[in-house]
């Protein structure tokens, strides 16, 4: 198989694997679990696995400075335990197509952010791609504003609160990938925010919240899988073989894909105004991607 294809399949086998965490938190909700234990599961189960990878990513390699353990401490808090929180939380209060459509506005932030902290010039289809975006998320959010009431605010605030976090990380972690490495730093990072992760809940919560039903703990099992690991090792495999352009704009099936999964797997509606906010969304983010 050529590098190109497969980095086109890799691309979008990474999306549509992060694209299926919104269902499986949206499944798991429905056995009356709450946000700290589900995502303490969740990172339960994925900490062997990017622990190893850490491990993997660092043979051969020089070792980590003190500074370097403080950068990953401070990276994998914002990157991954405040974001993974906060987009659990919100998934308690909005539907899985809205919350994709939030997260998929992570290039616009970081884009927003480097304009602010390092004086990026943007160009006119920059504008332009932030507008269609915007505008794309509203035109969801006022419709299930309408259906559902309040309470969507509150989970569209927590989902935009996760995609400004991990804003933040990819703004932050652009000067430290090369010297560290990108799997290297994801493993390391996803690993501290694991340990958060189980801290919050012994300090939360009791001990007996862990008495979940068997359908939690095997869903958690296939989150920190199939929809947390796989998808970070393919993502960073496509981006080696068709750069992170390409892989970008592959990784547009995401939000098709939850909302597809959304109607048939959840029952939630697809209606004119969820298909006008998608492709809203995704002109702005393909634009994005081409002025890049």
């Amino acid at each position: 198989m050529s590098m190109p294809l497969s980095g086109l399949l890799l691309a979008a086998g990474g999306a549509i694997a992060f694209s299926g965490k919104a269902i499986i938190v949206k499944l798991a909700y429905r056995h009356g679990v709450d946000a700290v234990t589900l995502i303490m599961f969740r990172m339960l189960f994925a900490l062997p696995l990017f622990a190893l990878l850490a491990w993997w990513a660092g043979r051969g390699k020089p070792r980590l400075t003190r500074h370097d353990l403080l950068v990953i401490c401070g990276l994998g808090f914002t990157g991954y335990y405040l974001s993974s929180f906060l987009d659990f939380a919100g998934l308690a209060y909005i539907t899985a197509s809205l919350e994709r459509l939030i997260l998929y506005m992570n290039p616009t932030l970081v884009l927003l952010m480097s304009v602010a902290l390092h004086r990026t010039h943007v160009s006119r289809r920059q504008l332009l791609s932030l507008a269609f975006s915007y505008a794309g998320v509203l035109v969801v959010f006022g419709h299930e504003v309408r259906l559902e009431g309040a309470d969507v605010a509150l989970g569209a605030v927590l989902v935009f609160g996760s995609a400004a976090s991990y804003a933040v990380y990819m703004v932050l972690s652009g000067a430290h990938v090369k010297r560290i490495g990108a799997l290297r730093l994801t493993g390391w990072a996803t690993s501290v925010a694991a340990v958060l992760c189980l801290l919050q809940f012994v300090l939360l919560r009791p001990m007996s919240a862990a008495m979940v039903v068997p359908e939690v703990l095997w869903l958690s099992v296939l989150n920190a899988t199939l929809c947390t690991f796989a998808p970070v090792v393919m993502i960073m495999m496509a981006i080696e073989r068709i750069g992170p352009t390409m892989t970008a704009q592959t990784g547009m099936i995401g939000p098709v894909t939850t909302i597809v999964l959304g109607v048939l797997m959840l029952g939630e509606p697809f209606t004119l105004w969820v298909a006008a906010g998608t492709a809203l969304v995704l002109t702005g983010i393909w634009l994005l991607a081409r002025s890049r």
